[in-house]
């Protein structure tokens, strides 16, 4: 069950599944086109699969017409907004902080709290390494 320390809500694995089960409820109900399942690198992934196993559905490498291109939250916004496809699904969204909304949300994050989800290091930070290094002008290199 999700612990809130800190500002930060630590998520369970039996979280994960419970919002895994109510989103692939709402990915039937209300995307029944969807042929094929994309995670989002990184936070994306491991949601994917899961949603990929219990729907039966193939998980691709390549985004085509009827493929779910799916996020762990929506916080922004901007990754989703700027991502190919056409459905889109996240455990969280966040409608308060979020320029996008996506077709299928698990359930909404309405509070100010970190979310970290048990693939993410506990002592995550409340922004992502990648965004931090993108905030101070640092480049990576290809």
């Amino acid at each position: 069950m999700a612990q809130t320390v800190n500002n930060k809500t630590y998520l369970s694995w039996d979280d994960i599944t419970i919002l895994i089960d109510k989103l692939c409820g709402r990915i039937i109900e209300d995307l029944p086109l969807i042929d094929s399942i994309y995670g989002i690198p990184r936070g994306g992934l491991i949601p994917a699969v899961l949603i990929s196993h219990k729907l039966e559905l193939p998980y691709v490498n390549s985004i085509g017409k009827n493929t779910l291109v799916v996020d762990d939250i929506c916080d922004s916004g901007v990754t989703l907004k700027n991502s190919p496809g056409i459905y889109t699904a996240v455990l969280y969204q966040k409608p308060e902080t979020a320029c996008f909304t996506p077709s299928v949300w698990a359930d909404l994050h309405l509070g100010s709290e970190w979310l970290i989800f048990p693939w993410e290091r506990i002592d995550s930070k409340e922004m992502q390494d990648y965004l931090l290094l993108s905030k101070n002008n640092v480049e990576f290199e290809d």
